[in-house]
Order: structure tokens, then C-alpha cells, then sequence
């Protein structure tokens, strides 16, 4: 019971971050495991339901432009690990019929592909979902340049990430992205609200005067438009990006509304988070709400013991201790639940766990994390209405080429 002179917790922001058995190389060998629905709609479609049940503010989809890899530079010759994944907007696009309020923010890759089928992936995905769209911005890996023959820039390794000329390669390839997310927004804008008249008595569908070219023009991007897919329920969906270092920071803090970032403890966190900040102010965005969640792969169990043991059994399958770019949690969820708050304090706005093991993990987060929040007075009860910009804060922003003489 809190009195007037007792701090009222803040609330946290929790996403889930999805990926095929888990984030555990060895996950899928586990018996409560289900490798043979990898690829069907069911299997996502379970998933998804049960973080809604937990009343989770969105669930994210990975995807990549090549198959999974123990390797940074190419495609690796393992047989005993998960490989293959289905498309991540066209997964969300068959689970936002079935959910009701839980975000869905797949991952879409902006190196290879074209701004424009993004942009209309990712509105029509909020027409779907009435308003709970997302995109996750993903810079590709350069051995993925052999999949499309348009790019020349030669693999690297992460042994060589410091060399000059690969930073040089690492900085245009988040200056494209940059200009990438700029495009999908603009197109997303192109559209003004009111655009769709369907009256029949006068025989008018839409209002021209509110249909916009874009005419972005870069040393990357040519793109008029204007979108084929009338503006987003949200006007503009959430754009978040996952970021380990000063450039990736600054794309987030410039382009995105949630960023997704790696600490490893207390200090890291608040580190990182006052870079950010840095970077927003020096985009001029000091005034917008830019999340910052921290990422974290989870083992839950009752005990620590238990998730320690359970992480050396999996381990023990994969022939080699597991790692992440994320900290690796073993503990209950209680202890969990302290490190959250722990972190929260740095500075950061919410969470995006990978559980390491599916379900198992996805349902110590939704029946024995959530209630612990909960009981803490840190996180939701139910739903309120709204869209997933709405649930993170974020305001509905007009058309950025709405005109005074169209809105009257």
C-alpha cells in the first residue's frame, strides 16, 4: 500500500521477440518443442495468442535475406540446428485476423529490397491488424549482397568490423537505411486522412487534391510515389530498429519511435540510454518519444538452479555454451522482475525478451512474470482501447503534406 510521500512505480513497456523454436540453437529438440509446425500458420498463430494473453504490448517476427548461421560472413554447414524461416509480415499479416489487441511488428530488411513494397507491406498489415502494425528496420549482412547481384561490397568478418574501410561500409549502409525509413514514412504520409470519399451520388471515390506525390530524391532513392495503399489507421505505425553501437544509435534516435538496444548491466543501460538521448537532441526529436527497450534472452524456471541446468542441457545438445549480442538471464521470474525494475531505473522505457526455449519460456513470461509485474504495480491488468501507437505513448501524427485548403 503506497502513501502520499511513496513513489508510484512507473509502468513498463513488454514485447516479445519471436524467432522459430526459440532463441536457443537446441530449443527445437526439446519435448514440449514442436519443430514440425515451424512452417504453419497454427504454430504462429499459438504463439502470438499466448503473449496476447499475457497482455503483452507487441510481439516482433525476425526475418533475415539469408538462412540462420553460426557465421557473421556466409552460410554455415550445420544440419543440427533450425533453418529456414516463413516470411515475417506475411506471418503477421495471418495472425492479426485472430488477436485483437497485441502489436505486431515484423521485421523487414532495408538493404536489397524497395522502400515502396515495404511501405505497403507494413500499411496494409495495419489495415489487417485495424491499427496494431509495426516494422522492424534491419540493415542485411553483407553475405547476403550474393543473394540479389546488385551490390559489390565483399563479405567481412566480425574479426575485421574495426578496419576503416568496413566502418566506412557499416556507416553507408545505415546512411541508406536512414533515407530507406525516411521513404516508407513519406509514402505512408502521401495519403492524407480524408483522401477517400466513396460517395456514389456525386462519383467520387477519393479527393485527388489529397493524394501526394512524395518526389524524394537522394543519391539513394528516387521515389515520387504516391503509395498505392490509402495512409495507415495509426497514420504512421511504429518504426523500431535494434542497435549495439553509436551508428545504429543514431539511426534509431533520428528514425525510429522504439529502439532496441543490448546492455549488459545497470551502468551499460544508463550508458547507452544517455547516448541516445544525445543523438535525439542532435536530430532535433528532444520533444518525440523515442523508447528505449532493453533486450534479453530468457531462461525461466522456479529456480535458478533450474534455468541454469536447463541452459547447460541445451547447451550440452548444442556442443558449445550459448551466447548472445543480449544479456542471457537464468533465474525465476521474480528475479527477473528485480532486474527490470534495476534497469528501468537507467533510463530505459521497456523490454523486448527472446525467450530461449519455446513454449517453455513464452509461458514463464505470460503466467509467472506478467503476474509478478503485476503485483508490483509495474505493469497493465487488461487492454485499454487504442492502437499500438497509443498503447506506447506516441501520438497520431497528421500527413506531413495535409494542406490548410484540403483539411477544410
Amino acid at each position: 500500500m503506497t502513501t502520499p510521500n511513496t513513489p508510484v512505480p512507473t509502468p513498463l513497456h513488454l514485447a516479445l521477440a519471436l524467432d522459430g523454436a526459440g532463441w536457443h540453437p537446441a530449443a527445437w529438440r526439446e519435448p514440449d518443442a514442436r519443430p514440425g509446425e515451424l512452417f504453419t500458420a497454427r504454430y504462429w498463430t499459438d504463439l502470438v495468442a499466448e503473449a496476447e494473453a499475457g497482455l503483452l504490448d507487441f510481439v516482433t517476427i525476425e526475418d533475415a535475406l539469408s538462412p540462420q548461421s553460426t557465421r557473421f560472413d556466409g552460410f554455415d554447414a550445420r544440419t543440427d540446428q533450425v533453418r529456414g524461416r516463413l516470411d515475417a509480415v506475411l506471418i503477421a499479416s495471418r495472425v492479426a485476423p485472430v488477436t485483437e489487441h497485441i502489436g505486431l511488428i515484423p521485421t523487414a530488411t532495408v538493404t536489397h529490397t524497395e522502400p515502396f513494397h515495404v511501405s505497403k507491406a507494413i500499411a496494409t498489415l495495419d489495415y489487417v491488424g485495424l491499427g496494431r502494425a509495426g516494422w522492424r528496420a534491419q540493415v542485411s549482412r553483407p553475405a547476403e549482397n550474393t543473394h540479389f547481384g546488385r551490390r559489390e561490397h565483399a563479405p567481412f568478418s566480425l574479426e575485421d568490423y574495426h578496419r576503416p574501410e568496413v566502418q566506412a561500409a557499416v556507416a553507408e549502409s545505415f546512411a541508406e537505411a536512414e533515407d530507406f525509413v525516411e521513404v516508407v514514412r513519406r509514402l505512408w504520409d502521401s495519403w492524407e486522412d480524408d483522401a477517400e470519399i466513396r460517395d456514389a451520388a456525386t462519383d467520387r471515390f477519393i479527393d485527388r487534391d489529397r493524394v501526394h506525390y512524395i518526389d524524394f530524391v537522394g543519391s539513394r532513392f528516387r521515389v515520387r510515389g504516391p503509395s498505392t495503399v490509402p495512409r495507415p489507421p495509426q497514420g504512421q505505425p511504429p518504426v523500431t530498429v535494434l542497435a549495439h553501437s553509436t551508428v545504429p544509435y543514431r539511426l534509431g534516435a533520428r528514425s525510429a519511435d522504439v529502439v532496441y538496444v543490448t546492455p549488459r548491466d545497470h551502468d551499460d543501460a544508463l550508458a547507452i540510454v544517455t547516448e541516445i538521448r544525445t543523438e535525439q537532441r542532435a536530430a532535433a526529436r528532444e520533444s518525440e518519444t523515442v523508447h528505449v527497450f532493453g533486450d534479453l534472452v530468457v531462461f525461466l524456471d522456479d529456480t535458478a538452479t533450474a534455468a541454469r541446468e536447463r541452459k547447460a542441457r541445451l547447451d550440452d545438445l548444442d556442443g558449445t555454451e550459448y551466447t548472445s549480442d543480449a544479456h542471457v538471464f537464468t533465474g525465476t521470474a521474480a528475479e527477473l522482475a528485480d532486474l527490470l525494475q534495476d534497469w528501468q531505473r537507467a533510463g530505459l522505457t521497456g523490454y523486448r525478451l527472446r525467450p530461449a526455449a519455446l513454449p517453455h519460456d513464452l509461458h514463464a513470461i505470460t503466467r509467472e512474470l506478467v503476474p509478478e509485474l503485476q503485483r508490483r504495480g509495474v505493469f497493465r491488468t487488461e487492454y485499454t482501447a487504442g492502437s499500438l501507437r497509443t498503447r506506447l505513448g506516441l501520438p497520431r501524427p497528421a500527413s506531413r503534406y495535409a494542406t490548410p485548403t484540403a483539411a477544410a
